[in-house]
C-alpha cells in the first residue's frame, strides 16, 4: 500500500465518524506530494497516520487546520522525523477492557494477567474499572467504561486479578509526566472523554503500579509467564499490537503462546492472525476481532466502544 493510500484508508475506515479533525488531516496528507515524500523516506512501520499526528500534537503543533498543520510539519520536519523514528504508537486505551471483560469474567478465577505490548499497563486493571453496557452497570470503579454490546449478555461480575504484568519493547511509566503526555498526544483531538478516562485510569495504575518488563514478545514471554503465581489462571492478552510486528514474528508468537498454560485472549485486526470465513462486520468501519485461544468470538471497535458477539 502506498503512503497516500494508507492515509486515504485511515481517513475512510478509522477516522470517518470518529475524528473529523484526523479525517481532514489524513485526506490532506494523501494529496500532498511534499509530505508524502518526507513520509516515504521513513521506514514503513514509521509512516502511520496516528504516529505523525500524535508526534505533531506532542511537539505543540496545530492539527485543527490542515494548511497550518502542513506548514508547521514541513517547517519542523527534522524534529518531527526524529520523534517518529524513536516514538511508537502505544495507545493505552483503558476502554478496551470493556470489550475484553466478557471473556475474562468467564474464565476460571482468579486470573494472572500478562499483557503483551502493554504500553503503560492500563489494560491490566479490568477488575478496578466500572462498566456501562447500555443500561447495565457493573462495578463502582472509575473510570466508567461505556460499551455497546450486542449478541452477548453483559457480565455480572468483574474478574478477580491476583497478578498483573506487562511486556513491551518500550514500557511507559504512568508516574512519569512525559510518558503520560505522550499517551495524551495519542488521543484523538475531539475525544475529551478519552482524555478524562486516561487521567482516571492512570491514577488507578499509579496507585498500584503493574510489573512492566522491557522485552520482546517472543524472546522474553516464557520467562515472564513462568512468574505467574500457581493457582491462578494465566491469561496472555493483547489488543491492537500485532499489526506492528513483522509476520514471521507474529507466527512465532502465536506458536509460543499456544504452548503456554492458561488462555490466550487477542483483540486484533482479523487479517493479522490470518482468520478467514468470518461473519461480516456490522458496517464498513474498522473492527478488531476478539478471540480466545484462537477461536473468533466478536467484532470490537478499536477503543472498546462496541462489541458485536457472534461466537
Amino acid at each position: 500500500m502506498t503512503v497516500a493510500a494508507r492515509y486515504t484508508d485511515f481517513a475512510a475506515r478509522e477516522a470517518h465518524g470518529v475524528s473529523p479533525v484526523y479525517e481532514r488531516l489524513a485526506r490532506a496528507v494523501a494529496q500532498d506530494d511534499e509530505l508524502l515524500a518526507l513520509l516515504g523516506a521513513l521506514p514503513p512501520a514509521r509512516r502511520q497516520p496516528q504516529l505523525l499526528f500524535g508526534v505533531v500534537r506532542w511537539l505543540g503543533g496545530p492539527v485543527e487546520d490542515p494548511a497550518a498543520f502542513r506548514d508547521h510539519t514541513v517547517a519542523h520536519w527534522p524534529a518531527v522525523e526524529a520523534a517518529m523514528r524513536t516514538r511508537a504508537v502505544q495507545t493505552n486505551e483503558a476502554g478496551r477492557c470493556a470489550a475484553l471483560l466478557p471473556v475474562l469474567a468467564a474464565l476460571p478465577q482468579p486470573l494472572a494477567l500478562l499483557e503483551v505490548g502493554a504500553s503503560a499497563g492500563l489494560c491490566l486493571y479490568p477488575d478496578r474499572y466500572g462498566y456501562r453496557y447500555g443500561d447495565h452497570l457493573l462495578g463502582p470503579g472509575e473510570p466508567v467504561l461505556d460499551c455497546l454490546a450486542t449478541g452477548v449478555t453483559p457480565p455480572t461480575t468483574r474478574p478477580e486479578v491476583v497478578w498483573r504484568a506487562g511486556l513491551d519493547l518500550n514500557p511507559l511509566d504512568v508516574t512519569d509526566p512525559a510518558d503520560v503526555a505522550w499517551l495524551d498526544a495519542l488521543i484523538w483531538p475531539e475525544h475529551a472523554h478519552r482524555r478524562a478516562r486516561l487521567r482516571a485510569a492512570a491514577a488507578v495504575a499509579a496507585a498500584d503500579p503493574p510489573e512492566l518488563v522491557r522485552g520482546d514478545l517472543v524472546d522474553d514471554l516464557p520467562a515472564l509467564a513462568a512468574r505467574a503465581p500457581a493457582g491462578a489462571t494465566l491469561v496472555v492478552l493483547h489488543t491492537s499490537v500485532l499489526y506492528q510486528v513483522p509476520p514471521p514474528r507474529r507466527a512465532a508468537f502465536a506458536d509460543l503462546v499456544r504452548g503456554l498454560p492458561g488462555h490466550w485472549v487477542a483483540n486484533e485486526a482479523a487479517a493479522v492472525l490470518g482468520h478467514h470465513g468470518l461473519p461480516a462486520p456490522p458496517d464498513g468501519a474498522l473492527y478488531n476481532l476478539l478471540t480466545r485461544d484462537g477461536t473468533p468470538l466478536a467484532w470490537t471497535r478499536s477503543h472498546g466502544q462496541s462489541l458485536h458477539w457472534f461466537g
